[in-house]
């Protein structure tokens, strides 16, 4: 049974848009020049990362955080960057008796924003607070550490089969990949999406029904 749903941040619960419009405009170019970039880096199977230096050789994204934050213009998001599903989704697992945590690869400001937004959940951790990021197994390991639930019982929730899936499944969690975002389109037809996902999903609202019906079949 699925007593534990964890969820991953950018594009998952985060839609990202605006926040890489505001790197384009930090790099001065284009926006729809630089997400152009962005997915072809992803379609080529790169670093994400790698887009930036596609603008600016030796770009270095910790570094340039800290001149963002010290011009002022420092990376944020809030309410209206949540996805829609978010908030009813979160309230509806945990009212089905479902321990409900958020874990991803971001920063400890991040985090502080997340946690500043109040959302229905047991948990919000980064990998700047565990001091490991995905897809490194043992940021999977911190969520089963974290997790009242075994890993079998725990569904890790992210739009990326790179990041979030296949080091989730490698770590014993069940796992449920949700098209959208970049990744999450432009990796839907990998064969693993469908071949080691336990389930996929177009919105979070859909995952309250689908784990009631996985719960019931595994009763």
């Amino acid at each position: 049974m699925i007593r534990a749903v964890v969820f991953d941040v950018g594009e998952c619960l985060v839609d990202e848009t605006r926040e890489y419009g505001t790197w384009a405009d930090w790099l001065g170019v284009p926006r729809h020049t630089f997400a152009a970039m962005f997915g072809a880096v992803i379609a080529q199977g790169r670093d994400y990362r790698e887009t930036f230096q596609e603008f600016r050789p030796g770009f270095d994204l910790t570094e340039e955080r800290e001149k963002r934050a010290a011009a002022g213009q420092p990376e944020w998001f809030g309410e209206d960057d949540l996805y829609p599903d978010v908030r009813p989704t979160l309230a509806a697992l945990r009212a089905a008796g479902l321990w409900v945590g958020i874990a991803g690869n971001q920063t400890v400001r991040a985090g502080g924003l997340l946690r500043g937004l109040d959302l229905p959940s047991d948990m919000i951790a980064t990998s700047d607070d565990w001091g490991v990021s995905k897809p490194d197994v043992k940021f999977f390991e911190s969520v089963i550490e974290a997790t009242p639930a075994e890993p079998g019982e725990i569904l890790y929730v992210g739009d990326r089969l790179d990041n979030d899936i296949r080091p989730a499944v490698q770590a014993g969690l069940l796992t449920a990949l949700i098209r959208r975002g970049p990744w999450g389109t432009i990796q839907q037809r990998d064969p693993d999406a469908d071949a080691i996902t336990t389930m996929r999903i177009d919105s979070l609202a859909e995952l309250p029904e689908k784990i009631a019906k996985f719960n019931a079949e595994g009763r």
